[in-house]
Parts: structure tokens; sequence; C-alpha cells
């Protein structure tokens, strides 16, 4: 499959409660077009943490640059090796005083993200944040990746705790049109309280525009405008990461 008639537009917005800290974008996403599968991640650095966006960094570099290439019969232990990868990375790290496992909550990030290949894809996901994907011709229909909280709902999970793994959830799609990524900060506008059904009036039109739109720039502007006016920054004062694909 070529993956180069994909369409991506991915942005990443400072959350108000971060500039009142005077704290950059802990969010980070990234994807890539240049092998056989489709691969996309978002990543959210746990803002409590010294060097989160780091941490998000490493994971989305790491996995966009060892999944492209990957057997997507075996994507599930391709995603596990890179994450361990990316893992090692952070254990090696300058900033990592210790040079152990104990030093990488100074990193926390959580995960979600997609490999796609030939009509087949699959999410995976760590922690909050969510994926979408759309099949058929509406919105009726749709796979999900849903946030998944502690405890406490302002309690997640991370790819550098030490139990991961038990973290880790694997979701399988096919025949979709359109993916949406995205981090926390994104959750409730894009799904209702319980996670049970999606929020069309969010969904639906930013699809639409962005369907439509012609100048990327343009549109890139015009996304980041909707996700930061007044009435987006009220409901959640967090980073934002949205990450969108037209198959």
């Amino acid at each position: 499959m070529k993956t180069n008639n994909i369409r991506v537009l991915a942005t990443s917005l400072v959350g108000p409660m971060h500039t009142a800290k005077n704290m950059p974008c802990q969010d980070y996403c990234k994807y890539s077009l240049e092998g056989k599968n489709f691969v996309a991640v978002v990543s959210d650095g746990a803002g409590s943490s010294k060097y989160g966006k780091i941490g998000a960094k490493v994971i989305c570099n790491t996995l966009t640059d060892l999944l492209p290439n990957a057997d997507f019969s075996n994507a599930k232990e391709a995603v596990i090796k890179a994450i361990m990868i990316a893992r090692n990375k952070l254990l090696r790290h300058r900033l990592n005083k210790t040079k152990d496992e104990a030093g990488l909550v100074d990193f926390a990030a959580t995960l979600v993200g997609v490999i796609y290949c030939r009509n087949k894809g699959l999410f995976f996901h760590i922690g909050d944040g969510a994926a979408l994907a759309f099949h058929q011709d509406n919105f009726e229909h749709f796979t999900a990746s849903r946030p998944e909280n502690g405890h406490f709902s302002c309690e997640t999970y991370f790819y550098t705790m030490d139990d991961w793994k038990d973290s880790l959830r694997f979701t399988s799609f096919d025949k979709a049109h359109t993916l949406f990524l995205m981090s926390d900060g994104l959750t409730n506008f894009s799904f209702s309280k319980d996670y049970s059904h999606i929020e069309k009036n969010f969904i639906v039109p930013i699809d639409n525009f962005l369907t439509n739109a012609t100048n990327k720039r343009k549109a890139k502007k015009a996304l980041e405008n909707t996700l930061n006016n007044a009435k987006a920054r009220k409901l959640n004062s967090d980073d934002k990461t949205l990450l969108w694909v037209k198959l």
C-alpha cells in the first residue's frame, strides 16, 4: 500500500493552565508517510514530571522511526519492542541522573497511536487521550480507543511506568475512512461524559472543513483558532493535540 495518498493535519496547542504557569506545551505528535505502514503517534507529557515533554517527544520519534516498515501481521510485537527501545533511550538520557528505571518518572508521558496498512489498522494506547476510526460513509459506525484513568479522574498511566505493559491496550479496526487521535485535552470535546458516544457537533464539522480545505497552512490555523477559542479554553484548560487523518 502506498501511504502518500493519505492526508494528515496535526496541531498541538499550549493550554491556559500551562500558559498561566509560563510552561511550554507538554504534548507532542508525529506521523510517518514514508513506509509500507502509515504510523501516527500522540503523547502527553505529564505536567507534574520535570521532563514530560522530552518523554513525549522520545516515544513519538521512536515509534514513527521504527514502525513504518514493520511486519503488520506482527504489529503488536513491533509496538512493544519499539516502546522498550524508547524506554531504553530514556534510561541512557543525559537528564536521567540515576541511569535506571527509577529516573524514568521524570519523563512520564502517555501514548496513543496507530499503525495502518491495506485497510487494516491497530490502535495502541497507554493512559488517557483517545483515538477514533470512522467506517463507511457516515459517522454512525466507529471504533474507539477510549481514555483510561486511574482510581481518580486526574490519574492516568504512562509508558515510563515499571508495569507499563499492564496498561498497554490494542484495538483493531478495518476499512476506515477517517482517523482522529487526540490528547486528553480534547477528549471531553469528542465524547459524551461516559465515553459511550461521540460528540458529532465537534467531530463532523472539523472533518468536513479539513476534507474540503485546499490550503494546509490556512486549514491548520483555522483548526488552532477553533481549539483555542474562549469556550474551548474554559471547557478544558489542558494542552490540546489533534491529529486528523483522511485515509
